[in-house]
């Protein structure tokens, strides 16, 4: 319910210019974050890498000669990759601007004494906000207005108990006090109003609220490079050093030997263009980049790119209960009234006893009537199903008073009077020991009762005590103590579990990933929920209060064993963090309050609910959940791990095809022959290697044993010996077959274009056949080619169009160096090009034959 017209009508506003002013002077009201680049500053980025300057300088070089062709071919392919880059970097920052737009919760408030429904960013300081009971407060504001105003602050103090509001008229400067504590006017951005309605003034919005300066500091915090950007910028450094290294030797050496300085410059720049593996840091930046994007298919926003890998090495999920292994959505399970209980299906089909028929009546008589509140839901929904009259049987009676819930009495108490009786009914509904005292229960009802709560809340059920009491409509008391209560009976809600969460926790199991389940709710009610999804080891739990009491060693002894952690406080969460990445865990961790940012930065992959998280939350995690849905996570495991795999494979056929084409463009000048690659045919190579090992490799689906296999050693490197070994072998064999042809070419006469060109085409042909037998370290090629991967066939098919244009366009074929190539040469490169990988595609085919000889599974050999 909104507020009423007359109040509303009161109240002016900002005017539109007025809020378009502040907005501009004082920024959105969200959390900063950075800045968007310039088109200059992305062109300064791409210009500064060493490939492009090495562009630069064999085009300089060319007009220096006065082969303006040349220059301009190199030249041009700068502008070419600069143009590409700034394409995909203008569409990465307007996905991310979508992003915050569509992250954005909606306020509504007056303007120009008119309700206007906005984006929260929008909202500045002096609005006025118009808020009712299941809002989310966009920012921090004093109340000018209320009725029964409640609102959660849990997300800033931990307090699960709302607090209650007061409005505070008049205007004027006002400074906003600290969170926490009953009867102030104060609200705070990202806060939750439980209860009432009102009118706010807003004071502060964006980094200068209360969320916002936590945001503030936590962003502050430096966040380092992941093990696989350090190595791969180790690995860059060291080749581009010898690069640099070969390349002055080559230029000084052909200088002094032929005493042609500038071709010496040019075959020098060639060389380290043949060895700076450059496609190292662009394949990581690309699978990273479109592995975020694959996982937002899978309903989870990557926040920071990097961590997109380490998803593949997590080795335990920590997870709550509510919402992210339930569905968060309560029912009705079970009823108990005078020593009887009756459980409850999912459509009641027959009329209940008296007993619990006033149960279902006096629990909507406790509850809101169009309630917020989950479990109140679950009451209206229960009672339209089994009261005759639906959750609307006393639609004719008056609300006199509400008592709301206080830390000294949990419950919630509601007095009506009917149009028939002048005398008032009272009903509450709370937690059962509460209701016990209200009821003043002897020892042996109230020992019965704790015994009935027990065994519902070992089913996994949150139990509500209802009562019920009669008073004189002219002696309603100040305290619902003071009325004298009978116990009507209790209600057993249950959250059911997602559908998808057993099967996931198995696929977890099976992976060598263990599940962790962190929840603040009871324990009885934590096992019972950890018995149906098939969480190991269900009978030993740790809760908050003996976490406190429990120093860090014996922590880290019994964290290795416990899976279930209940009444824990959000606090707590780092510790637990702490403790497994202690015993060497790579941890996922999900947290949705303000509370949580510590865990959530502290562990390897903060993953924040995007359902019910807050902005600062999601500012601290890694990634964000949009449906708080644990399967989601399991599902982004199989992602990285899928990254990961496709990632090594890329980065092993860059190293491998690295082999032949710096060999080929060494050997020539360092024996007299004539040369084979200049810049402008390793720029030819590089169109076919950096879409084949960006595109190709990452569009590759997961091998079959991905969520079979354990966690990949986080600390491991991305190449091992045996991977890099492999990559070498595969490099020396294609290039051993392109200087065969070479040196064949020339020993038979062919003209130095012929054999160029004969050489060129070869090693195209081993690049593609390279390409295609790296899909998969297990699968022969013919295996593969059942597997669809659209972007293979079109990087082969524009490579073979290109080569054919290089070799039969005059105009083409005179700028690259070649002759006329006849069918039958063809032929030749075709057949020596699949020749040098044809030995890697046999061991494939004898591994597989002796696996299944000796009965053991197949693995990732990469391993």
């Amino acid at each position: 319910m909104l507020v009423q017209g007359d109040i509303s009508q009161q109240i002016r506003g900002l005017t539109e210019q007025q809020a378009a002013e502040r907005l501009q002077q004082e920024g959105y009201n969200e959390l900063p974050s950075a800045r968007r680049h310039g088109i200059l500053a992305v062109a300064w980025e791409v210009v500064r890498e060493p490939m492009f300057l090495l562009l630069i300088a064999g085009g300089v070089v060319y007009l220096i000669l006065g082969d303006v062709t040349e220059a301009l071919a190199l030249l041009a392919s700068v502008f070419l990759i600069i143009g590409i880059t700034l394409y995909q970097e203008r569409k990465t920052e307007n996905a991310l601007e979508a992003l915050r737009d569509l992250s954005s919760p909606r306020a509504l408030v007056i303007r120009e004494g008119a309700q206007a429904r906005i984006a929260g960013r929008d909202v500045v300081r002096g609005d006025v906000v118009v808020l009712a009971e299941g809002d989310r407060v966009p920012a921090d504001a004093i109340l000018r207005w209320s009725i029964n105003v409640t609102v959660d602050e849990s997300l800033l103090t931990g307090e699960s108990v709302p607090v209650s509001k007061v409005a505070r008229s008049g205007s004027g400067e006002e400074t906003m006090a600290q969170p926490g504590g009953d009867d102030q006017p104060y609200i705070y951005s990202g806060t939750l109003v439980v209860q009432g309605r009102g009118i706010a003034e807003v004071l502060a919005t964006g980094p200068r609220s209360a969320m916002g300066k936590i945001g503030r500091a936590i962003q502050g915090v430096r966040i380092e490079q992941t093990p696989l950007q350090q190595e791969t910028g180790r690995l860059v450094r060291i080749l581009a050093i010898w690069g640099i290294f070969l390349c002055v030797v080559l230029v000084v050496g052909y200088g002094l030997i032929r005493g042609q300085w500038l071709d010496g410059i040019l075959a020098g720049i060639a060389l380290a263009m043949s060895v700076l593996p450059e496609e190292f840091p662009v394949v990581l930046t690309v699978f990273l980049a479109l592995g975020a994007w694959r996982i937002a298919q899978k309903r989870v926003l990557t926040r920071r790119v990097p961590t997109v890998e380490t998803l593949g090495a997590a080795t335990v999920l920590c997870v709550d209960k509510t919402g992210t292994l339930t569905q968060n959505r309560m029912s009705v399970r079970e009823l108990y009234a005078q020593g009887v209980s009756i459980t409850i299906g999912e459509h009641v089909t027959q009329p209940m006893a008296q007993a619990f028929h006033d149960l279902a009546e006096y629990s909507v008589l406790a509850s809101q009537s169009d309630p917020f509140d989950p479990m109140e839901k679950a009451i209206v929904a229960f009672a339209d199903t089994a009261l005759p009259g639906g959750s609307r049987l006393h639609s004719g009676w008056t609300l006199v008073r509400e008592y709301p819930l206080t830390p000294s009495l949990l419950a919630v108490t509601r007095a009506w009077v009917s149009p028939e009786s002048r005398s008032l009914t009272i009903a509450v509904k709370g937690a059962p020991e509460a209701i016990a005292d209200l009821c003043r229960l002897d020892v042996d009802s109230r020992s019965a009762l704790t015994e009935q709560v027990a065994d519902m809340v070992k089913d996994g059920l949150r139990v509500l005590g209802v009562a019920r009491a009669r008073v004189d409509s002219q002696a309603l008391p100040e305290r619902a103590e003071a009325c004298v209560f009978e116990l009507v009976g209790l209600l057993g809600l249950a959250d059911p579990i997602r559908a998808e969460v057993p099967a996931a926790v198995r696929e977890c199991y099976g992976a060598g990933v263990r599940v962790v389940m962190i929840t603040g709710d009871y324990p009885g009610t934590a096992q019972a929920i950890a018995r149906q999804i098939g969480l190991r080891n269900p009978d030993h739990v740790i809760t908050g209060p003996m976490l406190r009491d429990m120093d860090d060693a014996t922590l880290r002894d019994r964290i290795k064993t416990t899976n279930i952690f209940a009444r824990v406080a959000p606090e707590q969460k780092l510790r637990l963090v702490e403790a497994l990445k202690a015993d060497g865990e790579i941890v996922a961790m999900t947290g949705d309050g303000v509370n949580d940012a510590p865990a959530l930065k502290a562990a390897h992959i903060g993953i924040a609910m995007g359902g019910r998280g807050t902005d600062v939350a999601r500012e601290a995690a890694a990634l964000v959940l949009l449906d708080d849905d644990f399967s989601s996570i399991v599902r982004a495991v199989r992602t990285g791990r899928r990254i990961f795999d496709n990632l090594r494979k890329a980065m092993g056929y860059i190293l491998a095809i690295h082999v032949p084409i710096a060999g080929i463009a060494l050997l020539p000048v360092l024996f007299g022959w004539p040369l084979v690659l200049l810049p402008l045919q390793i720029v030819f190579l590089e169109l076919i290697i950096d879409p084949a090992s960006s595109i190709v490799f990452e569009a590759e689906p997961e091998e079959k044993d991905v969520m079979q296999r354990p966690p990949r050693d986080a600390r491991a490197p991305l190449f091992t010996r045996r991977t890099a070994g492999l990559s070498l072998l595969q490099g020396t064999s294609i290039f051993a077959i392109v200087l065969v042809v070479f040196r064949l070419s020339l020993e038979l006469g062919s003209p130095a274009a012929e054999a160029r060109a004969l050489t060129f085409t070869t090693l195209v042909v081993a690049n593609l056949s390279l390409v295609l037998a790296d899909r998969s370290q297990t699968r022969t090629i013919l295996a593969t080619l059942h597997t669809r991967n659209l972007a293979l066939w079109g990087i082969i098919a524009g490579a073979l169009a290109l080569l054919a244009l290089v070799l039969y366009v005059p105009f083409l074929r005179n700028l690259f160096g070649f002759a006329f190539l006849h069918p039958s040469d063809l032929l030749i490169c075709l057949a020596a090009g699949i020749s040098g990988i044809l030995w890697f595609e046999g061991i494939k085919v004898v591994r597989k034959w002796w696996l299944q000889r000796s009965g053991r599974q197949e693995t990732n050999p990469a391993q």
